[in-house]
This record gives structure tokens, sequence and C-alpha cells, in this order.
């Protein structure tokens, strides 16, 4: 496995690797791997001739100081998960080398980044959409891999590859869970035990609500009834419930199969954030 801290040698590295039929997966990545980041470099191995793994806290999308400092780093395990699984080349850049200077480039995406995520994290798009730039433009990779629970995200990264013309198709890979139902995230580390088990109320809440939707029940019904559930446990708090169009992010006041519904939640747990989503069907 390779390891590259700079720009200059992982182009050069590339460049000489591809040739005619070759194929280069990315899977960028802030580093703290799971086994959901681990899927997502399984799937890139499956399909591509050399998979990339990028591993990059990037400090343009995160709104809160303090977020940012928490966040956990593991480089060291990191780059052991990945020689384990296979991965053929780590890139790990710091800041000075994947921004010069305070950044100043900004990216709106209309509707897009103003509801869920986007409100409640005003700029956080933009500097995931730059952040994902760069490695586009460094990495150049036919494929690049996501993981479904940051789906927003995910739509966003859909319209920067259609507005910039990237060359390379995104793949969603279903988000992987605890035996629990929690969701995988590198956030979870932050949570002490009774932390973790009161983080599962947001996978049971989804569940529940998905379950009533299903029965023909008012979305309106949907988010009484997550909000009834969050509130009886002590310690985390509900920061919204929304059902969207997956397509285009809209908020849905009414169920409609046509709009393929995704089911998308964010809360605290202490001051742990964690969000999660499940398509209605």
């Amino acid at each position: 496995m390779e390891i590259f801290k700079k720009i200059a040698p992982l182009k050069a590295f590339l460049k000489e690797f591809r040739t005619v039929g070759d194929t280069i997966g990315l899977v960028p990545t802030m580093g703290a791997l799971h086994n959901g980041h681990l899927s997502l470099i399984d799937t890139s191995k499956s399909q591509n001739s050399l998979t990339v793994c990028s591993i990059y806290v990037n400090p343009t999308q995160f709104n809160n100081p303090v977020d940012l400092q928490k966040y956990p780093r593991n480089l060291e395990e990191d780059v052991k998960l990945l020689q384990k699984v296979g991965c053929d080349v780590v890139f790990c850049p710091s800041n000075e080398e994947m921004y010069t200077g305070q950044a100043s480039l900004k990216f709106d995406f209309g509707a897009l980044d103003k509801v869920m995520e986007g409100k409640f994290r005003p700029g956080h798009f933009s500097g995931v959409a730059l952040v994902v730039s760069k490695f586009f433009n460094i990495v150049n990779p036919d494929r690049a891999y996501f993981g479904q629970k940051d789906w927003q995200q995910f739509a966003i990264i859909q319209q920067v590859v259609e507005e910039l013309k990237f060359g390379l198709t995104l793949h969603s890979v279903p988000t992987l869970r605890e035996a629990d139902g929690l969701a995988m995230s590198s956030r979870n580390l932050r949570l002490n035990e009774q932390e973790r088990l009161k983080a599962t109320i947001f996978h049971q809440s989804l569940l529940a609500a998905q379950e009533n939707l299903r029965q023909g029940r008012k979305i309106t019904d949907a988010k009484k009834l997550v909000e009834e559930m969050i509130k009886k446990v002590p310690g985390v708090t509900l920061e919204y419930f929304e059902v969207a169009d997956s397509k285009n992010l809209n908020v849905l006041e009414f169920v409609n199969e046509a709009e393929k519904p995704i089911l998308c939640i964010a809360g605290y747990v202490g001051d742990v954030r964690l969000i999660d989503n499940m398509f209605l069907k």
C-alpha cells in the first residue's frame, strides 16, 4: 500500500499507473475509520483497478470550531485497517497542502443546501464541495464512493459533478449499522457507554416513522411520533426530522411514492451531533 502526504508525488504515481483500461476509485474520508468506510473500500476494489482512500479532516466544512477540535483522529490505526482490507493508496495531506492561506471560494446550491443539514450548518456544504472538488482534481478518479448516511451530502456532490463536468461516476453505498441499529459513524467514538445506548433512539424513531407512513398516516403524524419518542430519552435532543424527495431534497408535506421519499433525522446525544436517514420504501 502506498501512502502519500503531498499532492505532486501522488499525481505522478497515478499518472504512471493509469493505462488504457485501468480505472481508479476514490473513497474520501475524514478518518476514524469503521466498517462503513471499509465497505466503501471493498465496493471500490470490486469495480476498479486501483483504490485511493483520502483521510483528511477538512476545516472548511465545520461551522462549529469545537466540533472540529473534538473530531476523532487516529491516522495510525486507520492506515492499519486500510492495509488489512487491501486498499492500494492512502492520501493524508496536511491543511497547508490542501489550502493556500484562507479559503475564499464559496458554493451556493440553491434549495439543496437551505434545508436540513444546510439549514442547521450554514456553510457546511460549501466546504464539502470545495474539498471534494480538490480531491477530484488531484486524483482524477473514474468512480467515487460515499455512504448513504450522508444522503444530502451525496445530492450536493452530484450537483458538483454535473455542473463542473467532472468525468466520473458517483456511487452511494448503503449505510452499515451496528447490531442494535445505530448507524456506523466516526462520531460514535465520542459517545460514552450510556450515551451510546441512548443514541439508538434515532434509528428506532426512523423505523417507527417509516412504519407509520407505510400505513398511510400523514407526515405531520410521523413528525409528532418522532418528537415524542426523542423527548422520552434524557440527554437526547432532536434537531430536525424531515421527509424529503431524495432526488432534489425538497421537504415534503405529503407522501408521494413518485418522489422516492427519504426520512432524515439529526440530533444530539449530549454534545455529540448524529445524523441518520432511511428510505420510505
